[in-house]
């Protein structure tokens, strides 16, 4: 099997938090739980690679690492800097942090973060640290219901905002909530962005575009056996049956509801 034709797993995390509220719980993981994990692809013999990193292999040709894995976290947390950037240099890891820069802690705030969050100069030391941080939208919507001007104002404040407090425009983005569409993707390329992560819960493959590679979700309630099984790439169709039949029946209540929006615009 070539690089282009290799299926990576890339982990998609939100917060690492010993004391979660309600609205993170589900998608957070215990900071012991996440040391394990970071302990056990160590153990296996993964080698992390970036998100962008990933995506310039695929487009270049040049080798990947001989067992490669993406860890991604989404959104902001604090809990990132605070648990997971001592375990990420402890194994020196790289991994990938896309921000949602109205919910970052400073003057861009927008007072709608779900958990307590990151705030810039926390962003500047995980950058300093080997993690590449990428864009998240400004405000978290469902970037596939906005109008266009909306939309491009999401993307493009998002990649500014990155770019005036780091020194440099973030490269890759992870679309908020995963969805998106051909719109949406068409935008964020050209809002600047090479390369972008939807979830999907599956393996990622160069096939699959880079504008749509998917991740797999790690949440509170992953046991370490089912985490073996994700980077390994074993029964993800199988542990992920539930989310993706809820998946699509969301999806059909969505462009229900798309649709309606659509027909009283002309009204």
């Amino acid at each position: 099997m070539t690089d282009r034709d290799t299926a990576v797993p890339i982990l998609m995390y939100h917060a690492v938090s010993t004391a979660p509220n309600d609205a993170t719980r589900d998608l957070s993981v215990t900071p012991e739980a996440f040391a394990e994990q970071m302990a056990l692809i160590d153990h296996l013999g993964f080698a992390p690679v970036d998100t962008a990193g990933l995506a310039a292999s695929w487009r270049s040709g040049r080798p990947l690492p001989a067992r490669p894995v993406l860890v991604t976290f989404d959104d902001g947390y604090e809990g990132v800097h605070r648990h997971a950037l001592p375990v990420l240099a402890e194994h020196g890891f790289v991994a990938s942090l896309f921000v949602t820069t109205g919910w970052i802690k400073g003057p861009y705030e927008s007072g709608d973060a779900l958990d307590t969050m990151l705030d810039w100069d926390q962003v500047r030391e995980l950058a300093g640290h080997g993690v590449e941080i990428g864009g998240h939208s400004h405000t978290h919507p469902q970037l596939d219901t906005l109008g266009e001007d909306r939309l491009r104002f999401e993307l493009r404040r998002c990649r500014q905002i990155v770019g005036d407090e780091l020194g440099t425009r973030p490269v890759s983005f992870a679309f908020p909530y995963g969805y998106s569409s051909g719109r949406v993707r068409l935008a964020v390329r050209e809002a600047g962005f090479a390369q972008a992560l939807s979830v999907g819960n599956a393996l990622a493959r160069r096939r699959q575009g880079p504008y749509a590679l998917r991740r797999v979700t790690v949440r509170r309630s992953t046991e370490a056996a089912e985490f073996e099984r994700l980077i390994e790439g074993r029964a993800i169709a199988r542990t992920f049956a539930r989310d993706r039949a809820l998946t699509k029946g969301y999806a059909m209540v969505r462009r229900a509801r798309q649709v309606r929006k659509a027909i009283r615009s002309r009204v």
